[in-house]
């Protein structure tokens, strides 16, 4: 059995690149808290203030084997987007890479690091959308975010007439889908609101974006109006 650290980069795996190794993978570690902190002349200690997680890097060791092709490798690995790392098959990162490769090196020693640039969150690989049926008004359904983190969900919801979203108790967006049935996205993650044409949506939603985040554990959602359907996508986070 092939037991070979590998890496998938926007669902094409290392493994399909011919003449592609990887030696070592980076460790698995939680990103780093951005803090503020502020030194008050008579105050004991100090204020920290929790600025959200880093970005960082996970630098990967790969090396050339065999007959390989150096520009098909140097197009894989100049990319941005998804990525898996063998390590945490069931997770996925969002990267970019921006530190210069030395692949001069790597073709003359046939080896080198990478240093992916990943964002903070973690995203499994696992997930999937949940679609419910709506068959009252109002009609509540419960979503449980497995995640170590909040989680910024997109939310898609089909009715017809003004539609009232709540949130855990707390009212988040009235939609007024107008007189004939369609649905419309809610991406929390990027802040806005689409056709099914994915043209914008958000004149016809009222409410703060911003609120809807699914806390870890149990969250309810909560439907008003004429709704036929509700599908949601929780985007688990992991730290």
């Amino acid at each position: 059995m092939d037991i070979r650290p590998y890496f998938i980069i926007n669902g094409k795996s290392s493994n399909s690149i011919r003449g592609l190794i990887v030696s070592e993978l980076a460790p698995i570690k939680k990103a780093q808290v951005r803090t503020l902190i502020e030194t008050v002349d008579g105050r004991d200690g100090d204020i920290v203030t929790p600025l959200g997680y880093s970005a960082y890097d996970k630098p990967v060791k790969i090396g050339l084997a065999g007959n390989y092709d150096i520009d098909e490798i140097i197009d894989y690995l100049n990319s941005e987007g998804t990525i898996v790392f063998s390590n945490e098959p069931d997770k996925y990162y969002r990267f970019a890479v921006y530190n210069e490769i030395d692949f001069e090196r790597l073709i003359r020693f046939k080896t080198a690091t990478i240093n992916f640039h990943v964002q903070p969150y973690k995203f499994s690989t696992l997930e999937k959308e949940l679609t419910f049926e709506i068959s009252e008004s109002p009609e509540s359904i419960a979503i449980y975010n497995a995640g170590n983190v909040y989680s910024r969900p997109t939310i898609y919801i089909t009715a017809e007439g003004i539609v009232s979203v709540s949130l855990n108790g707390s009212e988040i967006l009235e939609i007024d889908f107008g007189e004939d049935e369609q649905t419309i996205k809610i991406d929390s993650e990027d802040m806005n609101a689409y056709y099914s044409d994915n043209a914008l949506a958000n004149r016809i939603v009222s409410g703060n974006y911003d609120n809807i985040k699914f806390n870890k554990g149990w969250n309810t959602i909560t439907l008003s109006g004429s709704v036929s359907e509700l599908s949601v996508r929780n985007y688990t986070r992991y730290i």
